[in-house]
Parts: structure tokens; C-alpha cells; sequence
């Protein structure tokens, strides 16, 4: 299975934020991952789809929008009206709601003509989005609690996307895309790969390369 590198932009300098979305592309980023968070769901206060919308016309490579916020339904329209191709939701904010609020918001997102994705931290078990697998076309799996960039891979979280690449497997779904957000580094992003996540969110191990085309090249080898 091809291995998918997801630059996040959070750890990006929003004063040239342009210019690096350009050079991720010539770099050989596949996603470019955009952490969404609203100083409630987490404490941060990241930026909304007016960064989506802005960064779209500047590349084709896929917008990884990745909402960490509170009633995301309320949000589905926006982000999809700027240009996001894949939207992830967390399982926590919605069942704080209800325990359809889930289920709504993906089918909310598919009918956008948008990808959707469940999303569980570390501390949820990846068992409880099984449901829904079947409505997602990504899963995304935090191995870090989410909120802050620069914190340790969560060891654990491989147990955890080993049952999510089988269970995607049992279902008929091999190819599901299993992404990895938290503490991907070049010295564990080969046992991330082998334990069956195929999409890799990187910040740090990106922006704090010397080079980041050879960054990137090195975590997906």
C-alpha cells in the first residue's frame, strides 16, 4: 500500500503560508493536513475554512481538513463550500452531542460530495468507530493527545491501527486510508507504516528538516 505523507501546516509559518504550500507540492507531500481547532474541543485556537478557501486555488494536492471542534455539523457547509476534499470529525465532540451525531455529520459530509473520516484519541478505543467504518473513507487515529504540536508518539496507539487496518480488511475495506496524527518521526514512521497506517500527518519532522523535500522522502521510504 502507497504510503501518504501529510504535511500539517500548523507547524507552518502562517506569514509565508503561500509559498509553502507551493513548495510541500514540488516536495512530494500528498495531503496537506489542516488542523481546525476552536479553543473549546481543545484549548488552541487554530483557523477556520478562510484558510482553506485561501490556500485551494494554490494547489491540487488533497485538503486534509481535520476538525477539532465542537458541533461539527454546524461547520460541514463552510469547509466544504472552501475547497476541503477530505473531512475528519471526532468521535468524542460528537457523542458529547448524541450517539447519532456521528453517523449525521459523515453522511452530512458525503453529501457535500466531500470524503469524510471518524476520529478517535488515544484514550478512545478504535472499536468504537467500527459502525461507522463502512460510511468513512479515512480513519484517522491520534497517537498524541490532540491540541499541541511537538509531543511524543503514544506507543499504545500501534495496537490500535493494527485492529483498525484488520477490521478495515474484514469489512471489505483493504485499501482504507488509516492516517497517524502525533509524534510521527523518521525513527518510528517504518513500524507506524507496518503496523498498517498508510497516511502519516507530520509537522515537526517536516518543518524542522533542513530540507523538507528530503524529509518527506525519507518518511514514506
Amino acid at each position: 500500500m502507497t504510503t501518504k505523507i501529510a504535511p500539517s501546516i500548523l507547524s507552518a509559518d502562517f506569514s509565508i503560508m503561500g509559498e509553502t504550500i507551493k513548495k510541500l507540492e514540488k516536495s512530494g507531500a500528498d495531503l496537506i493536513h489542516c488542523d481546525v481547532m476552536d479553543g473549546s474541543f481543545v484549548e488552541p485556537i487554530t483557523f477556520g475554512g478562510q484558510m482553506i478557501k485561501n490556500i485551494r486555488p494554490l494547489t491540487k494536492l488533497t485538503l486534509d481538513a481535520h476538525l477539532m471542534i465542537e458541533h461539527p455539523k454546524t461547520q460541514i457547509k463552510f469547509f466544504a463550500d472552501a475547497g476541503a476534499d477530505i473531512i475528519t470529525v471526532h468521535y468524542k465532540a460528537c457523542k458529547k452531542i448524541s450517539d447519532t451525531y456521528l453517523e449525521e455529520t459523515l453522511k452530512l459530509i458525503k453529501s457535500y460530495g466531500v470524503k469524510c473520516g471518524a476520529v478517535v484519541n488515544p484514550d478512545v478505543p478504535v472499536e468504537n468507530i467500527f459502525p461507522v467504518f463502512p460510511l468513512c473513507d479515512m480513519v484517522l487515529l491520534m497517537s498524541v493527545y490532540p491540541g499541541y504540536g511537538g509531543q511524543k508518539f503514544i506507543s499504545e496507539v500501534m495496537e490500535k491501527i493494527k485492529k483498525a487496518r484488520a477490521y478495515a480488511v474484514q469489512i471489505g475495506r483493504p485499501e482504507m486510508d488509516i492516517e497517524i496524527d502525533g509524534g510521527v518521526t523518521l525513527d518510528n514512521a517504518a513500524e507506524i507504516r507496518a503496523a498498517g497506517a498508510n497516511v502519516l500527518v507530520a509537522g515537526s519532522a517536516v518543518f524542522n528538516a533542513p530540507d523538507i523535500k528530503a524529509a518527506i522522502q525519507k518518511l514514506k521510504a
